[in-house]
């Protein structure tokens, strides 16, 4: 039977360390979780202008896969999840940390945290598995949290983006002959486009500084309304940095191709092709490894790993 709420699912998902680390990347690896997570982490410190000074709260945080690489370069780090299970795998993992912190939520909102208590927040791959209702719930908390002029970083799946458009037909396929008593899984991948963020944001009391909509992910920066930081400044930062916030084209095309292995019957060979030449990036690489691991949990049906995929050169 489907869980009947948000924490229910996930703990049920993160029920063992296995589970909890293939919820939050699809591996089971902690190699992959760091690859991953360094990844994002460059991501977030860059949208946010992350300083040693700053207070910062990662709503979702799973495993602690991205607050283990951000957490040493801030003052404190803390990360909320609705999953108790989640937070036990991320309290080990960041067991050696002194300035962090862990927050069990019990609704969409932070109950525990006080208003205007952190400078800035952020939020990866976490929207995407909510009701509407519940992203503008937490969009309203995280203003009431952050302080004015405090930053905020978030994505969601974007439909305006062809490969997002293929992501969400996967779903699509899943429902399209399902019992029509049956509820849709309460936390199923959910999907947005760049002007119904704008929206949101708009409502909940900030101002859109960049948004990047080129990959299948909708990346936005936004600023609580109020205080002194200034806008242009800002925005003229981001826009400096937009390479280091966005998806590169080559992440989106390895993104693609696993998509149309695990969902439309392209031969994973041609995936291990694609991972051949570290000189593309540094996507190949952590793709690869991430690959490897998706492989491994289904060999029955692809047949023996390729030895190209066995170990990273």
């Amino acid at each position: 039977m489907a869980a009947s709420n948000y924490k229910n699912f996930w703990d049920d998902k993160a029920s063992t360390r296995t589970g909890a680390f293939i919820a939050v990347d699809g591996s089971a690896n902690e190699e992959v979780a760091r690859l991953t997570g360094a990844y994002t982490a460059r991501q977030v410190a860059a949208a946010l202008a992350l300083q040693p000074t700053d207070r910062v709260l990662e709503l979702g945080c799973g495993v602690g896969r991205i607050g283990r690489e951000l957490a040493p370069r801030v003052a404190h780090w803390e990360g909320a999840d609705i999953s108790a299970n989640m937070l036990g795998v991320a309290r080990e993992r960041l067991a050696g940390l002194g300035n962090v912190g862990l927050t069990e939520l019990r609704r969409s909102r932070f109950d525990t945290l006080a208003d205007a208590s952190f400078d800035k927040a952020y939020c990866v791959a976490v929207f995407i598995h909510m009701d509407k209702e519940d992203v503008l719930l937490y969009l309203e908390d995280l203003a009431r949290v952050l302080v004015p002029g405090g930053l905020l970083f978030f994505d969601t799946w974007n439909l305006a983006h062809p490969v997002g458009w293929r992501r969400f037909m996967l779903e699509v396929g899943q429902h399209r002959n399902a019992d029509p008593s049956q509820r849709k899984d309460v936390a199923r991948n959910q999907f947005s486009c760049p002007e119904e963020v704008r929206l949101f944001l708009d409502h909940c009391g900030f101002e859109l500084l960049a948004q990047h909509g080129d990959s299948p992910w909708v990346q936005s920066v936004a600023m609580k309304r109020g205080g002194s930081r200034d806008a242009a400044a800002e925005r003229a930062r981001l826009q400096r940095d937009a390479a280091r916030i966005a998806y590169t084209p080559l992440w989106t095309e390895l993104f693609d191709a696993m998509i149309r292995v695990t969902g439309e019957g392209l031969p994973p060979e041609a995936m291990t092709d694609a991972l051949g030449d570290d000189a593309r990036g540094e996507e190949i690489a952590m793709f690869r490894v991430w690959y490897r691991e998706l492989w491994r949990h289904n060999e029955a049906h692809w047949g023996p790993m390729p030895a190209a995929l066995q170990a990273d050169r």
